[in-house]
């Protein structure tokens, strides 16, 4: 008799048995074994030779090789799309309005979390039973948010770089309009709204740095005195720290902070 073990597929799945060959194994170790149609990964559930069913025309499929890193990470991903794709086409055919959005597999507890997004509560219950059943392991399903949303999928925003969310925001800020007025940014919604429908987070990014550079300029329609005389400020600029200023000719010029002799 060779060296054989039993391993599992999934958490729960059917038992199968294996020859090891010359691999030295424990339980709970993952095996790369040969299923007659491609590689696939299993569990080493067993060791014990006695282990083996009673019925002799099994087939003892053979084992490759102890599963790599990179193994690993192949089957959650086929499995994680496994699942998404399952999701969606019986949330379809139940008639949840649901839109599945990301699948998260933990090989160690064979625990599946599936990520979604809906404009109103969803009674998903019959939807995890017959996922769980379907794909033989836990299932658990959350609701998130637009923000969320956009982390799990991903893409580009307004400036041209992959989401902030995505990249490397570990949580969300609070975000006001507020900020945007602070920074003097036209409120359109098209302009200061990312993919998410949300106001941008980056509006947060420098917005302490706009309120100080602000509570050193002077306010619009203030008088201040340049070296060229009384004049009013019609506008400032905070990147730039300069103003425009108009004097009593209503000719118009730009200053620093420094080149002002006084405010009023």
């Amino acid at each position: 008799m060779g060296n054989i073990i039993e391993v599992r597929f999934r958490s729960r799945g059917k038992p199968l048995h294996c020859d090891a060959g010359d691999i030295s194994l424990q339980i709970n170790d993952y095996v790369v074994v040969n299923t007659g149609h491609n590689l696939d990964v299993a569990r080493v559930i067993s060791l014990s030779p006695q282990a083996q069913s009673e019925d002799q025309d099994e087939q003892i499929i053979a084992v490759v090789r102890q599963a790599q890193k990179g193994d690993l990470e192949k089957a959650r991903q086929e499995q994680e799309a496994e699942a998404l794709t399952m999701c969606k086409e019986m949330a379809g055919k139940l008639g949840l309005k649901m839109k599945p959005l990301s699948a998260r597999y933990d090989l160690e507890s064979g625990h599946l979390i599936i990520f979604f997004s809906a404009r109103q509560r969803v009674d998903f219950r019959g939807l995890v039973w017959k996922l769980s059943r379907s794909l033989e392991t836990r299932v658990e399903l959350r609701q998130v948010g637009s923000r969320d949303e956009a982390k799990l999928i991903g893409g580009m925003g307004r400036c041209g770089y992959p989401l902030c969310c995505q990249s490397f925001l570990a949580n969300f800020t609070s975000v006001s309009i507020k900020m945007a007025k602070e920074q003097n940014l036209a409120l359109n919604p098209m302009r200061i709204s990312g993919v998410c429908g949300r106001l941008l987070c980056c509006l947060a990014y420098e917005n302490k740095e706009y309120i100080d550079i602000k509570n050193k300029m002077p306010k619009p329609n203030q008088e201040v005195l340049t070296p060229s005389g009384k004049a009013k400020v019609i506008s400032i600029n905070l990147l730039k720290e300069t103003i425009i200023v108009q004097f009593d000719n209503e000719t118009t010029a730009e200053l620093t902070l420094d080149q002002l002799v006084q405010r009023r």
